[in-house]
């Protein structure tokens, strides 16, 4: 039985480490940042968001993440600087990358079009003394603690109106693989992903203050079937929202956005898993918190965006 259960842990950890290589976020939907590298500086003003993210509740080893990031416009608008650190726990496994975005931005009358780079730093780490291995004959070197670096880049593009917005990013343009693990090597690659996403802000009341903000991601990694993500928030004056997302063969997501203070926004989401996992978890958690902040010798004169909407 320990022999099974060992080999089931592996097959399941190698699964998912090959899915989760890229952490896999509900609330991109409020920062685009962490899957287009072309959206930094949409906000003109310093953007500053911090995520954790529980998936598949009460499923040993299953993934956790915490994010960071931050970003800005500089140069009257035209350009956009981003950083974004994520720590991704999945079960022996310790994901950490450092991301640094730049986007440029071509202006038009009523419109922006930005075109976007990034840089990762990704770290792998693994440390199986949690898994309470016993070997009379002394330490399996497969199982020995280890690290691996593997830098990467990505490039994305990014257009928007003040209702209507559209991108398409590749976060990783090198396949890179984690080899250490004999058993493990032809799972622990870092393939390409492509995500496709658009949507668009429409008044539901003749004031504007109720709105509805339907949106659709595509998203597929090279060897994997294409996820679609079908989206819908209804907005109240601009300090409310409430929605809910399809993400295909995974889950029904509910989420709520709320105005604590001026310029500080908290967001709520629940994944309920549709997946076969269904039977082992009761779904995935996550929480946002975002902060903005306008500063005056770097954004002075500059018209910064309303939160659920976009600078012309």
């Amino acid at each position: 039985m320990q022999k099974f259960y060992l080999t089931f842990s592996f097959m399941f950890l190698a699964l998912i480490s090959k899915a989760q290589l890229y952490p896999v976020f509900s609330q991109y939907y409020f920062n685009e940042l962490m899957i287009n590298p072309a959206y930094a500086g949409a906000h003109v003003q310093l953007s500053t968001t911090t995520t954790y993210r529980n998936q598949w509740i009460n499923f040993p080893g299953a993934p956790k993440t915490f994010s960071f990031s931050a970003h800005s416009s500089f140069l009257r608008g035209k350009v956009g600087l981003g950083i974004m650190v994520n720590l991704d726990k999945i079960g022996s496994y310790a994901n950490k990358d450092v991301t640094i975005s730049y986007s440029y931005k071509l202006r038009f009358p009523n419109s922006t079009l930005s075109f976007g780079l990034q840089g990762m730093f990704y770290f792998l780490n693994a440390d199986f003394s949690s898994l309470n291995l016993k070997n009379q004959n002394g330490p399996d070197p497969d199982f020995v603690p280890y690290n691996q670096f593997s830098p990467n880049v990505g490039a994305g593009i990014y257009y928007h109106r003040k209702n209507f917005f559209v991108g398409f990013s590749v976060p990783y343009l090198i396949n890179a693989q984690f080899s250490s693990i004999e058993q493990l090597a032809a799972q622990l690659k870092q393939k390409r992903n492509y995500f496709l996403r658009s949507g668009f802000f429409a008044k539901l009341s003749s004031n504007g203050n109720i709105k509805i903000n339907p949106s659709i991601l595509l998203r597929t990694q090279e060897g994997q079937p294409l996820s679609i993500d079908l989206n819908t928030a209804f907005i109240f004056y601009d300090v409310f929202s409430v929605g809910v997302s399809y993400r295909s063969e995974d889950a029904l997501i509910s989420f709520i956005n709320l105005q604590l203070v001026q310029n500080l926004y908290f967001s709520y989401s629940f994944d309920f898993t549709t997946s076969n996992l269904s039977p082992f978890s009761s779904g995935s958690q996550e929480l946002m918190l975002n902060y903005r902040m306008k500063i005056n010798s770097i954004h002075k004169d500059l018209e910064c965006p309303a939160y659920h909407s976009y600078r012309e």
